[in-house]
């Protein structure tokens, strides 16, 4: 993990800390979102921010699943959580931005509520380009509430500067097929792949 990674994990600043928290208390829009986006994925799949493995009952059977995630506390619920589903996953720990895979390994991989809270989402999503295959599939839901104002002069200021994830995702090399907005617009679902 890079400096800032290991310096934001030791702070309580990862990936999961959006993703575990919404779990709980979700909507019913982000629970069918959830559903939705996993039984979208094919193949070997990775999932990037794992967290406690709050998607883990909604993956089609066929899936091969491999999660990553900076937090070893999430990753052991994560674990618990896949041997009480009876499923078995390759849970690991992993930095988004820095994926230790080979170049096109995944046939889909899935980020949830996590992007939001990564030091350099252009970076991450470069990772999640790099470890799909070509025709590879993004599957993806984030927090966008600071791409609104007053968020967006917050953002400003900051060193990597947050974005709408669709567009950080176009730059990398993505072609978007569908995106919507879901939770009075505070939330954005998309689904891209590796042309």
């Amino acid at each position: 993990m890079d400096s800032r990674t290991e310096d934001g994990r030791r702070r309580g600043e990862r990936p999961t800390a959006h993703h575990d928290h919404g779990g709980r208390f979700q909507s019913p829009a982000m629970r069918r979102t959830r559903e939705i986006l996993c039984a979208g994925a094919r193949g070997h799949t990775l999932e990037v921010a794992v967290g406690e493995g709050r998607n883990l009952r909604h993956y089609p059977p066929q899936v091969r699943l491999t999660g990553i995630d900076p937090d070893t506390e999430a990753l052991s619920r994560a674990r618990e959580r896949a041997d009480e589903l009876g499923m078995p996953a390759r849970l690991l720990e992993g930095d988004p931005q820095d994926l230790d895979f080979p170049d096109q390994t995944f046939g889909t991989v899935l980020c949830t509520l996590a992007l939001c809270a990564v030091t350099d989402q252009r970076r991450a999503l470069a990772e999640m380009y790099r470890v799909l295959v070509p025709g590879g599939r993004l599957l993806m839901v984030d927090h966008i509430e600071y791409a609104r104002l007053p968020g967006r002069l917050v953002e400003q200021r900051r060193e990597n500067p947050r974005r709408l994830p669709r567009e950080v995702a176009a730059e990398v090399g993505f072609e978007i097929g569908h995106h919507d907005r879901l939770v009075l617009g505070l939330v954005e679902r998309v689904v891209a792949h590796r042309p």
